[in-house]
């Protein structure tokens, strides 16, 4: 079976089957509801921010109409 190059330069692979097996294995430690807290917290940070320039742009623009 084909391995993939990454596999095969030594590059371990980072994806799970199950969310059970994340929660073993995250990154420095973390508690997986921790990052899901995170996670979720930024998506919304980054959505808001996401929508303020869009009508900030709107605005500007009718406002040069």
């Amino acid at each position: 079976m084909e391995r993939g190059l990454l596999a095969a330069m030594g590059a371990p692979y980072l994806g799970f089957s199950t969310a059970g097996d994340a929660a073993n294995g995250l990154l420095f430690g973390w508690d997986i509801a921790d990052f899901q807290k995170w996670a979720l917290i930024y998506l919304g940070i980054s959505s808001l921010a996401f929508v303020v320039v869009w009508v900030v742009g709107y605005l500007r623009r009718a406002k040069g109409l």
